[in-house]
């Protein structure tokens, strides 16, 4: 139990409130689900539906990107249903999850396609794909209104016995590292760090080397040596799962503004679910998507403004727009991969286009 006599940095506040303004606001909690959702009390004989789900993240970030949602859904479900909530690698590795869901052992999955590994033509743009969003915000309308949906719904009907909910926003990708600074893209080079795919894949061509460790193994790997840092996520998540405590250094140049995520099911688990059910679930994975928006979006102006952990570090801007340069080069390269990408790229594209042009406040 936290020392309340304990007088906090500035980062352990800034974490400190938020929890609370959560909490208090019902973001995500099971009193808001129940205050909103949940059924009338009615008794039932037949034993409550189970699943298993798992998460791509450790407990630590899990108790934020999907415990809130599983935690509303069990106490509106009114024990007709029940979720079990497990961690990265708990059931089954990371890179196991599509599988284990396809065959049943898990009935349903949270993480990026790429991550887990995806056998489908669209799984490189989950997770990181460099330069297709600047805010959260881009991922949701993205989906919603320009086509992405769409596109994801046709992929995963050619997929066996899963089944595609919803795709959401979590946080910037910057890259943290523990004893090394980068303050030019030769600084990258030979730099062993923890991430997800495709912004890995990318960011290899200026010498960074993609290292992958079960995610609890981490900051373990970044102490012994093993990783010399990650380029996984935003200043929010380095704080709330201590690899700040690691890394001495943050790079503030950030390779895309949001991580694409979704949720997925078992075909048969999820057609077993009665629709009022199905209904309730989606509704939480939209309180889900809304809540990390919120939580990530609250933290990361101000751990990197205020929080102490990390000395901020910064590749010039004429050195950056080589970056930004050969972005594009990677966008066509994987367009030309499938006909299906080339659609998901040029969506890209439109999307940016728009942006663009609207001007403040949108880029």
């Amino acid at each position: 139990m936290p020392d309340p006599n304990k007088t906090l940095s500035p980062s352990e506040r800034i974490l400190s409130s938020r929890r609370d303004f959560m909490k208090k606001a019902g973001l995500g909690t099971a009193a808001a689900a129940t205050g909103v959702l949940a059924a009338p009390a009615v008794v039932k004989a037949q034993a409550p539906i189970r699943w298993r789900l798992q998460t791509y993240s450790g407990a630590p970030l899990g108790a934020h990107v999907i415990k809130p949602q599983v935690d509303a859904f069990n106490a509106a479900a009114n024990g007709e249903m029940e979720i079990e909530l497990y961690y990265a690698d708990q059931l089954v590795p990371t890179g196991e999850l599509f599988r284990a869901m396809q065959n049943g052992t898990l009935d349903a999955v949270q993480s990026d396609e790429a991550t887990m590994a995806s056998p489908v033509d669209i799984s490189v743009f989950g997770g990181y794909f460099p330069f297709a969003t600047r805010y959260s915000l881009d991922v949701a309308s993205m989906f919603t209104y320009w086509g992405l949906g769409d596109i994801w719904n046709e992929a995963y009907s050619e997929v066996e016995n899963v089944t595609w909910l919803s795709s959401g926003a979590w946080d910037p990708l910057h890259v943290f590292t523990v004893d090394k600074p980068i303050r030019s893209l030769d600084d990258m080079r030979g730099l062993r760090v923890f991430g997800v795919p495709t912004a890995g894949r990318f960011l290899s061509r200026y010498g960074l080397i993609p290292v992958t460790v079960p995610w609890d193994d981490v900051e373990v790997a970044m102490r012994t040596g093993e990783l010399d840092g990650v380029a996984w996520c935003g200043f929010t998540e380095a704080y709330e799962v201590g690899w700040a405590d690691v890394c001495s250094y943050a790079l503030t140049n950030s390779v895309t503004g949001a991580w694409f995520g979704s949720y997925f099911a078992n075909t048969e688990s999820w057609n077993a679910v009665p629709p009022h059910l199905q209904q309730l679930y989606r509704s939480t994975i939209d309180q889900s998507h809304y809540y990390r928006a919120v939580w990530y979006w609250g933290g990361e102006a101000l751990l990197r403004t205020t929080g102490e952990k990390m000395e901020l570090t910064s590749i010039p801007a004429e050195e950056w727009a080589t970056v930004v340069s050969d972005a594009s080069e990677f966008w066509d390269e994987i367009a030309a991969s499938s006909e299906r990408a080339g659609r998901v790229v040029e969506i890209f594209k439109q999307y940016a286009a728009a942006q663009e042009a609207a001007g403040y406040p949108y880029r």
